[in-house]
């Protein structure tokens, strides 16, 4: 016996642990064989040592079907016994034949003991354990990147001879994309003792003769002390792989309708501006009478109608536009140092016919000495633009809109606030959204696509800043927007001087 372990033990040690195991159990078939023979035949005490066999081969391998091969092995031995016995039948009858069975019965004992203590954990190294427990072709791969063993699975999963895949020909079959991925999970293994993962796509034959190339998943393990050698676990990876070529089709099928959206907006960027800023030119035209001669009071409303619906639907417009572009980040902004009184004013001196026709009070308060704003002038007016006109819209009448402003280190804080409906807790986190308005019965009576917050929102991002709303249902809204101020501090950290040279920023 010792001498089949001694076998099985050299063998083990050069990376072919199956081979190990059949060797061990052919060498340990002829030791019991003779053993059982000498000491008399099957009917003596001895015989019962022809048990280990099947009961070895299940607790090493912890395999069914290994169980079985130690039964063949069982039966063999017990006809080589039969065989031998006739010459050595002079041992027969002696008591101390009992010694082998009884010692080999308690270390049974002992071993199931020593098993139930350790919660059942199998002893076992997992090099040892057969590719059924994996469901996966097992290949030892040395330090050198070359195969030194391959499973009998490989044949049913890669449809190879296992031989093939000896040296490098598992390396020379992966896919030549895959191959640095699954060196740096080797590499990995190796260096840190922990699995690795990846993905591996693996020339095959296919029936007609040529080749083709399937992927597997590939999981890299240390199954033993030595470090010189890995165990590669392939599995079939086709269910992954149809799931890449969906999440890859889905993209595609997004990319084309991100495309045909900007095709879209190009075509309402054309087709619509063009004649709205006509119809919205004549009718200008039209409400001079120096120009177009006089109209009853019937015909100016009709026409102020007219222009009042044309520069609607080209605010709409624009407003859909620019938010596509800061989308798709393709909005310009030069950032430059501007004072921002004239901008408020100008807003508020744009806006306040509208206000005056609603019999609401509006006015910008805006300090002395205040902070420069580091950003595009033309993009803040927009900002206040929206917020003012919303704040307008929504306010009735004998109420009041205000533009002010305060330096607060690096930041100034503009804030319009109004007295108008105000907005439930629960509305707010909606705002911003795009096509997305506050639904009452006081907003209904109102035109509007919600695009203006979502503008408003997408340009202070753009700027860097930030964005706040605070509102109550009866109390007013007050919008505060924090962008960076023109310190000299900011100024050296955007360009590099302090003069204020313009930036161009894209979103």
């Amino acid at each position: 016996m010792g001498l089949t372990w001694l076998c099985a033990l050299l063998l083990s040690t050069r990376g072919r642990a199956r081979e190990a195991g059949v060797a061990a159990l052919v060498l340990a078939t002829v030791a019991l064989s003779l053993a059982v023979g000498f000491a008399g035949g099957l009917g003596t005490p001895a015989a019962m040592l022809l048990a280990a066999l099947p009961i070895e081969t299940y607790w090493i391998t912890r395999s069914r079907k290994a169980g079985y091969f130690g039964l063949a092995a069982a039966a063999v031995a017990a006809c080589g016994a039969a065989i031998v016995a006739p010459e050595a039948a002079w041992t027969a009858g002696q008591g101390w034949l009992w010694l082998s069975p009884v010692l080999y019965a308690a270390t049974l004992a002992l071993r199931a003991l020593n098993g139930a203590d350790a919660g059942n954990v199998v002893r076992v190294a997992p090099d040892l354990l057969p590719e059924e427990c994996f469901n996966a072709a097992i290949i030892r791969v040395g330090r050198n990147g070359e195969a030194v063993n391959a499973s009998a699975q490989a044949a049913e999963l890669l449809g190879l001879d296992p031989s093939l895949l000896l040296g490098t020909g598992l390396f020379d079959r992966i896919h030549v994309a895959d191959r640095v991925a699954f060196m740096c999970a080797l590499a990995s293994t190796r260096d840190t003792g922990k699995a690795s993962h990846c993905t591996a796509r693996i020339r095959m034959p296919s029936a007609g003769g040529g080749a083709y190339y399937r992927p597997f998943e590939i999981e890299i393990v240390r199954t033993h002390e030595d470090a010189e050698t890995v165990s590669v676990l392939i599995r079939d990876g086709g269910e992954y792989a149809a799931l890449r070529e969906e999440l890859t089709e889905a993209r595609e099928k997004a990319g084309q309708i991100e495309v045909a959206k900007s095709r879209f907006l190009a075509a309402v960027s054309h087709e619509l501006r063009t004649p709205l800023n006509a119809i919205i030119g004549f009718s200008d035209m039209l409400l001079h009478p120096a120009i177009s001669g006089p109209l009853s009071d019937k015909q100016s409303e009709q026409v102020s109608l007219i222009r009042e619906a044309g520069n609607h639907l080209l605010s709409v417009v624009n407003a859909i536009l620019d938010v596509s572009k800061i989308e798709s980040g393709s909005y310009e902004i030069v950032v430059e140092p501007f004072e921002l009184r004239p901008t408020a004013e100008l807003c508020c001196a744009m806006l306040n016919p509208q206000a005056q026709d609603k019999g609401v009070n509006l006015s910008a308060k805006i300090p002395d000495g205040l902070s420069a704003v580091l950003g595009d002038q033309r993009a803040v007016q927009q900002i206040l633009i929206n917020l003012v006109s919303n704040a307008i819209k929504f306010t009735p009448e004998g109420g009041s809109v205000s533009v002010s402003a305060v330096s607060a280190d690096d930041t100034v804080r503009i804030f319009v606030n109004d007295t108008g409906i105000g907005i439930a807790a629960e509305d707010l986190a909606h705002l911003g959204q795009p096509f997305r308005q506050v639904q009452n019965d006081y907003t209904r009576q109102y035109q509007g696509t919600g695009l203006g917050l979502s503008l408003v929102k997408g340009l202070v991002k753009l700027h860097g800043g930030t964005m706040s709303i605070e509102s109550a249902p009866g109390l007013g809204t007050t919008v505060m927007v924090g962008l960076p101020a023109a310190t000299r501090q900011s100024l050296k950290g955007n360009n590099g001087e302090c003069d204020g040279i313009a930036l161009r920023k894209t979103a």
